[in-house]
């Protein structure tokens, strides 16, 4: 039985009010709390209890995996593994993300690592939202790691969101894209006080017709600082475009570093980066229509951010 605040970290993490229907794993303070496998997708713990496998059988389509992950325990630390095995002409959406609950004075962190086997032919909506909470002073850490290898003509949307509240966070995602693989990455980050934030990409596009579309989209207020590193290798006839757009205010820093290496004279990249504060002229607009200036800057942060 969840409690209230584990209940509502799942709200914010995974949007779910009610147990949803299909595959779900629930990991609630370091112990698989609910479990239910379906037709086609099996989920089984690893043997060393150090995470779960998700077996999906080829052609499954229009189903979902919710696997989301809370933490109410103060000075709890994990690191897990789950592998997705995804079989040939699948179609399906997958639910992950975590949220930490720390009123305690210890440091509370989950480090996950996800791994996909995707097959030929697949799409796969991945989405990953990342939240903290709680009065107390020790910190809520979270590390995420994700690998992916993308089948031929296979296409991953993923949507990786941290939402507010993580202190401290260092994400690492590869991906390795087949022939006429196609990856979307929309990335959306924002800091407030001394929380720090380091997002780290390297897409590599081996085979050709290969594509990946990766935008990341940042705010970084008061002492916060951010660092991203957007890297696509180019190893065949092939076409990339990273993109950095991010907000600073007050002392905040934030430092974008691309990275695009072409090893093949058919390879396209593009990289584009535009870090600045938000324009005067837009707030005066919503301050002429009733709001206050601090309300203006929250509007347009969350939609920039939406």
């Amino acid at each position: 039985m969840l409690d209230k605040i584990q209940l509502q970290l799942l709200k914010e993490v995974a949007d779910l009010d009610q147990l949803p229907a299909g595959a779900v794993n629930i990991r609630v303070n370091g112990k698989a709390a609910i479990r239910n496998s379906t037709a086609n997708i099996e989920i089984t713990s690893k043997e060393d209890g150090s995470g779960i496998d998700i077996r999906i059988r080829p052609g499954t389509r229009k189903e979902s995996v919710h696997i989301p992950v809370v933490l109410s325990q103060t000075g709890l630390k994990e690191t897990v593994y789950n592998d997705f095995y995804i079989g040939d002409d699948c179609d399906l959406v997958i639910v992950a993300g975590c949220g930490i609950d720390n009123c305690g004075g210890l440091n509370s962190e989950h480090d996950g690592v996800h791994r996909f086997q995707i097959g030929r032919n697949c799409r796969v909506k991945y989405i990953e939202k990342h939240f903290g909470s709680g009065s107390g002073t020790g910190k809520r850490i979270l590390n995420p790691g994700t690998v992916v290898k993308l089948g031929e003509n296979s296409v991953m949307q993923m949507e990786m969101t941290q939402i507010r509240g993580v202190d401290h966070t260092v994400r690492d995602t590869k991906a390795e894209l087949a022939a006429g693989a196609s990856l979307i990455v929309r990335e959306r980050l924002l800091t407030h006080q001394d929380q720090t934030a380091e997002s780290s990409y390297q897409i590599s596009l081996n085979g050709p017709g290969s594509n990946a579309d990766l935008v990341s989209r940042g705010v970084a207020r008061d002492h916060s600082v951010q660092t991203l590193n957007l890297g696509i290798s180019g190893n065949a006839r092939c076409s990339g475009h990273t993109e950095c757009d991010s907000i600073i205010l007050d002392q905040a820093r934030i430092l974008a570093v691309p990275s695009l290496e072409a090893n093949d004279p058919d390879a396209s990249l593009v990289h584009e980066a535009a870090i600045g504060r938000i324009a005067g002229e837009q707030i005066i607009k919503l301050m002429t229509l009733g709001l206050t200036e601090t309300e203006a800057e929250e509007e347009i942060i969350r939609g920039f951010l939406r």
